[in-house]
This record gives C-alpha cells, sequence and structure tokens, in this order.
C-alpha cells in the first residue's frame, strides 16, 4: 500500500467522472463503455510521446439494467435456465460477453458498477483490483449497517442472505 501511496503522489492525481444510467438495455451500457475506453487509449497514446498536461480522466458507471442474462467466456449454456421463449415472453434479453464468469442477471433494483479505468495509474494485477473494488463496497454498506461479504468462488459483493 505504501508503494501504491508513492506512486500517486508522485503525480497528479487522476480524475473519476461519476455517471448514473438507469433502466439502460446491457447493449447500450456496453456500447458506451467501449466508447470511453477508445477516448481513454485514445488519451494515452497521444501523451505517450509527451508529459501529459493533465491527469486522464477515469469514468465509473453505476448502472440499473433492463432485464438481461449475460454468459461470460468460461461459463456453460447450460446454467441458463431459461428457453429462448421463456426470455421473450419475459422480455429479458440474452447476451453472450467477453468477459470471464457464468450466467450473470442483471434488473431493476440491483446496481451494477463499471469503472472504466487505466490501471496504469494505480497497478497491474486485476485480480486485486477487483478485490480492492469490492472491499470498497463491503466497507461502504458496514457504515449503513448492511452487513456485506465475499462468497468464495465468486467475483463481487454479497448481501447476507441473498447471494
Amino acid at each position: 500500500m505504501q508503494i501504491l501511496n508513492q506512486k500517486l503522489m508522485s503525480r497528479s492525481l487522476p480524475k473519476v467522472k461519476y455517471q448514473e444510467l438507469k433502466d439502460v438495455s446491457y447493449q447500450e451500457a456496453w456500447d458506451y463503455q467501449g466508447q470511453l475506453m477508445k477516448a481513454l487509449v485514445q488519451k494515452k497514446r497521444e501523451d505517450a510521446d509527451k508529459v501529459a498536461k493533465e491527469p486522464s480522466v477515469h469514468t465509473i458507471l453505476f448502472c440499473e439494467h433492463k432485464p438481461v442474462y449475460t454468459l461470460g467466456k468460461s461459463g456453460s449454456i447450460d446454467h441458463l435456465l431459461l428457453n429462448e421463449e421463456e426470455l421473450s415472453q419475459n422480455n429479458i434479453e440474452f447476451f453472450r460477453i467477453n468477459r470471464g464468469g457464468d450466467i450473470t442477471y442483471h434488473g431493476p433494483g440491483q446496481l451494477t458498477v463499471y469503472p472504466i479505468f487505466d490501471l496504469d495509474y494505480f497497478f497491474h494485477d486485476l485480480h486485486k483490483y477487483v478485490r480492492y473494488l469490492e472491499e470498497a463496497i463491503i466497507r461502504l454498506l458496514d457504515v449503513y449497517d448492511i452487513k456485506a461479504s465475499r462468497i468464495d468462488g465468486y467475483t463481487g459483493v454479497w448481501i447476507e442472505g441473498k447471494p
């Protein structure tokens, strides 16, 4: 942690832009994440040959999706318990995605957070980064007397009694 603090102190702190997207389709959120990522990469390329005049702007998206199931590249379609007709009848979308994970549901009342950060400003261990995010969420929820934790083998933060 001390190395991370020294690294951050040696340069301007990056800005983080917060955005809330309600009732957004998974595809819209996915496309928007791609646009933000492209902009971040473009700025990084422009700054590669010169000293950056200002720190990169990172974005954190808070989304409430329309009902959707996603299937990550390490998942199995056999774990989706609804067929195409049932998905259609219930107005639930389905997407195969290039991220890890198995079947995941996102929908109304559920907060899904997408950080679009350049990890070069922090550290390069993606799993460590995700664990740090989970820990920050657990601690924030604790402030509001909401007990949350991790579940071994799963990514994310879980509210007691609601895995």
